[in-house]
């Protein structure tokens, strides 16, 4: 990255002019306490770019805004759940292992009318 032209501030990089963080978590991957088991691979013209499922987003997302209230985590969780296909039960099930019930019930509230949920 540095090699890029970025700048390096703990595990973010950043190119400038461009306001976008890249970040590289530690392995293993893992939303919470729970291990990333399957990721996605798009293929760009600038080659494979890996991604984690959009149920894995809808977790990681509100991951951020369960202990702390990050309103902007949860914007974004509410965005992939009302584009994406993904498993609420199973988002219901991690967050309830996770002791975020409480703020279950804020996500679930602020998904739209017809979110992607497949179950």
């Amino acid at each position: 990255m540095l090699s890029l032209g970025c700048s390096e501030h703990r595990r973010y990089f950043r190119h400038p002019p461009s306001t976008a963080l890249v970040k590289f978590p530690p392995g293993p991957l893992a939303v919470g306490g729970e291990p990333v088991e399957e990721t996605l691979s798009l293929q760009l013209p600038t080659g494979i770019l890996k991604i984690i499922s959009p149920t894995d987003c809808t977790k990681d997302r509100p991951a951020a805004f369960y202990p702390w209230g990050g309103r902007q985590a949860l914007a974004q969780a509410v965005l992939v759940a009302a584009y994406q296909p993904f498993d609420m039960e199973d988002v219901a099930q991690w967050s309830r292992a996770e002791g975020h019930a409480r703020a279950l019930r804020t996500f679930r509230d602020s998904l739209p009318s017809t979110p992607r949920a497949l179950t």
